[in-house]
């Protein structure tokens, strides 16, 4: 039988989700959590990574076990053994063909920079005052959504078959004294979008213009494009899957 658990994580402390050698993550605890409770060695697969000191509104995994089990009782027995920067959302049974990575048709993440320093917010977003032109950064970003091929802020060492992103959503915003970068894809390549929002920041401050940042596009290389901004003030936002995926979560 197949689960699937809806979680949110601050990352600080962790060298990303996925397990590595000589490491803590995100993926460890949860499966050391798991596999203690359910009484047998327990693996969970994500929906994606998330590096070092990045954060989650919402990650997916799933989970095998041979016996059903009662979501809401592990979700609790969960909460309480895990560690106060991880929390389960929610448990939920799906079909044993669907997977969490593979079945995913959107993932959202967020870029969340302040001009204002705030000791409280050190570890949860990019302390940035040099920020002008909102405008020209917007007219950027809505270039990624006819844009496909996104090489240029992949990490070069990646181990992918393609660099093609189908981008919905692309915009950034200012919320109070917050500037935060969204965007929503099918796919995201490794770095891209800390990548993304650093060469943005420089057509914010005027370092690149428009044309430039088409070019860097075309070019297909990271070396045009700016510099990768902080991974604390990356957000994976949400992950969505086709209706069916929620059935079994909408009966309980």
């Amino acid at each position: 039988m197949r689960y699937f658990i809806d979680l949110v994580y601050d990352g600080t402390g962790y060298h990303g989700w996925q397990s590595q050698k000589n490491a803590v993550s995100v993926q460890d605890v949860l499966d050391h959590a798991l596999s203690l409770l359910l009484g047998s060695e327990t693996e969970t697969v994500g929906s994606g990574r998330t590096d070092t000191g990045v954060h989650a509104l919402q990650q997916i995994v799933h989970f095998d076990v041979f016996q059903p089990v009662h979501a809401g009782k592990l979700k609790d027995k969960l909460n309480s053994y895990l560690p106060r920067d991880i929390a389960i959302k929610n448990i939920w049974e799906v079909d044993p063909g669907i997977h969490a990575r593979f079945d995913a048709i959107l993932r959202c993440y967020e870029y969340r920079i302040t001009r204002v320093k705030d000791p409280f917010l050190n570890q949860k977003a990019y302390y940035y005052r040099k920020v002008r032109d909102l405008e020209k950064m917007n007219q950027a970003a809505e270039i990624l959504r006819t844009t496909r091929d996104f090489q240029s802020f992949s990490r070069v060492r990646t181990e992918v078959n393609h660099f093609i992103c189908e981008v919905s959503s692309a915009i950034w915003e200012k919320v109070d004294e917050m500037i935060i970068f969204s965007i929503c894809a099918d796919r995201f390549l490794r770095g891209m979008v800390r990548a993304l929002a650093g060469t943005m920041l420089d057509v914010g401050t005027g370092k690149t213009t428009i044309s430039e940042f088409c070019e860097i596009i075309r070019e297909k290389d990271r070396k045009s494009a700016g510099r990768s901004v902080p991974a604390h003030g990356l957000y994976l936002k949400s992950v969505r899957y086709p209706d069916h995926v929620y059935d079994k979560l909408k009966e309980e």
